[in-house]
């Protein structure tokens, strides 16, 4: 009912910047909360950052001040600008939304994945 589609990740040198991109297609009323999560290898998934409908946003203490996130309702699409890249943001960067379908808010979509690597 609801896929993402991830895109943007690379390899970058440290200090380097990347743009992630996840747009939201399938059969769904509208997004509601959308999000950016990593995991590195032998880690668990953590929140990097959120955004509402309504564009109030919450970081990870770790991002904060280098990574933005920001959204287009009309495409539903959200974004991770990030800045300043160090070697431990190095991880595989995975999209999560949620939507209203058939009048009922489901929780928990996301994407395949797309790899960030910050390597010299």
């Amino acid at each position: 009912q609801v896929q993402l589609a991830e895109s943007g990740g690379a390899l970058v040198q440290p200090g380097g910047s990347l743009r992630l991109s996840c747009a939201a297609s399938g059969r769904f009323f509208s997004i509601n909360a959308m999000g950016w999560y990593r995991q590195a290898p032998g880690k668990q998934r953590d929140m990097v950052a959120t955004i509402t409908s309504g564009g109030s946003t919450n970081y990870a203490d770790s991002v904060k001040g280098r990574f933005t996130i920001s959204r287009d309702n009309a495409k539903n699409t959200v974004y991770l600008q990030m800045n300043n890249l160090k070697q431990e943001d190095t991880a595989v960067y995975y999209c999560n939304a949620d939507a209203w379908v058939n009048g009922l808010l489901t929780r928990g979509h996301w994407g395949q994945g797309t790899q960030v690597t910050v390597s010299s």
